[in-house]
């Protein structure tokens, strides 16, 4: 399940980001592109990245794999951003409005926490 999933997410890099979007064709903010692939896989994931942040079990970066979803903070002490780890050190994500969703080093960023779904 982990690389199927991870490839299935790679299949939707250079669709667009959109805030508050679910939609891997027309658009997606980070959240919603990690509740819409995992949806695919038969998994119910909560809506926004703090309750996704608090779901699921809590994985160490040594033992991060495929699928994992990796949260940030960008300086406010809560989960702003998610993406799923795809190994090799790189996540796929929904970025920005002018990046899309894209493959990015998993480090661009301080990782808040990493979790596990299965």
């Amino acid at each position: 399940v982990r690389m199927a999933l991870s490839n299935f997410a790679k299949q939707y890099i250079g669709n667009p980001y959109v805030w508050g979007g679910t939609s891997l064709t027309k658009g997606a903010d980070c959240s919603g592109f990690v509740q819409s692939v995992y949806k695919n896989f038969g998994y119910s994931l909560p809506r926004t990245c703090t309750p996704q942040s608090n779901a699921g079990t809590a994985v160490s970066l040594a033992a991060l794999a495929p699928g994992d979803l990796v949260f940030y903070d960008h300086g406010t002490g809560s989960c702003e951003h998610v993406g799923i780890y795809i190994g090799n050190g790189q996540i796929v994500h929904a970025s920005t409005p002018s990046s899309g969703i894209k493959v990015s080093n998993m480090y661009y960023r301080s990782i808040r926490c990493v979790r596990r779904y299965w």
